[in-house]
């Protein structure tokens, strides 16, 4: 079976914080010389994060370079809001995206999150199906598998689809395999990555820590081949080294969930840079550049190694 991956742009945001000339194409380059056959660009914040900036111009000549390599592209948002995600559909549209990810902002309590992000999305989708744009929900530290397939059913339009994160569920203290029962059927893609929990007493808090894919307690195999025997075919490699979040406020562990046993294990120090940071201010960004670097190559590896074993291939496999 033919997989394509892509790589998303949070995987390298030290090298785009601090790396000389780092930019979106660049990014491209990098990401085609590891096999990768496309992007997954973040434009998470009135800038456009990762695209560097607002104009078309930019947004043009990242279209044509990656039309040109013949690499695809999937644009990240955040907030529902309708007027945000419109400006955002003709954002994706021109710049070639097929989809446009993005998560709730809302808050309170969660049966008016679900419904107020419902509400959200449903004013949307028509405009959508128009620009032939699939807008994907992401399960992103917020709500369980269940609570976003609701949102999912209630707006019921074939252009809102879920995007499944591994480890996205933990925030909420749902086991990740329950969340990917829940989803499964609404999957239109994926962000693989790698978690480890961390005892507050390492941490200030109980937390989820990134590490270099194939270094964590994440079931990677497990769920890849489920995704895999459900019809999936792309995939967006995550690079989460570095990264950290607390579980969130209220949530209680649910069904299936003990905290230090499977997905929940703890890592125990002493807390070797190399798998995990805790604290990136301790690091000069040429430090963090390279550890960032080496934690990429490292996960691409593991992971292009487990696909080649599920039986995959692609344009990845010719790296190995």
């Amino acid at each position: 079976m033919i997989v394509e991956v892509g790589i998303h742009s949070f995987g390298l945001r030290h090298h785009f914080a601090h790396k000389p000339d780092f930019g979106a194409i660049y990014f491209a380059k990098i990401a085609r010389a590891h096999g990768f056959q496309g992007l997954c660009l973040s434009l998470n914040d009135a800038n456009y994060r990762h695209l560097g900036g607002r104009s078309t111009d930019r947004m043009d000549r990242l279209r044509s370079y990656l039309e040109t390599n013949e690499m695809s592209l999937e644009v990240d948002t955040s907030n529902t809001a309708p007027a945000h995600m419109s400006q955002m559909l003709k954002v994706a549209h021109r710049m070639g995206a097929k989809s446009l990810r993005t998560y709730t902002r809302h808050e309170g309590d969660i049966s008016g999150m679900i419904q107020a992000t419902a509400l959200d999305l449903a004013r949307v989708v028509t405009e959508a199906s128009e620009l032939g744009i699939t807008i994907v929900l992401e399960n992103h530290e917020d709500f369980t598998g269940p609570e976003l397939a609701n949102i999912v059913e209630q707006v019921d339009h074939p252009n809102l689809k879920i995007l499944y994160d591994y480890g996205n569920s933990q925030m909420v203290l749902e086991d990740p395999e329950a969340a990917l029962d829940a989803v499964l059927p609404y999957v239109y893609s994926v962000h693989v990555k790698d978690h480890v929990m961390i005892h507050a007493e390492h941490a200030g808090q109980l937390k989820i820590a990134g590490v270099p894919i194939g270094e964590g307690f994440l079931p990677l195999e497990k769920l890849t081949r489920r995704l895999l025997e459900h019809g999936l075919r792309r995939i967006c490699f995550e690079n989460v080294w570095s990264y950290t979040a607390p579980i969130q406020v209220g949530r209680e562990p649910l069904a299936g969930v003990v905290l230090g046993q499977g997905s929940f294990r703890y890592l125990d120090p002493p807390f070797q840079p190399t798998q995990i940071v805790l604290n990136q201010s301790e690091f000069e960004p040429e430090v963090l550049i390279k550890l960032e670097n080496d934690a990429l190559v490292r996960g691409r590896r593991a992971f292009f190694n487990m696909l080649q074993s599920l039986g995959a291939k692609g344009d990845w496999s010719k790296s190995l």
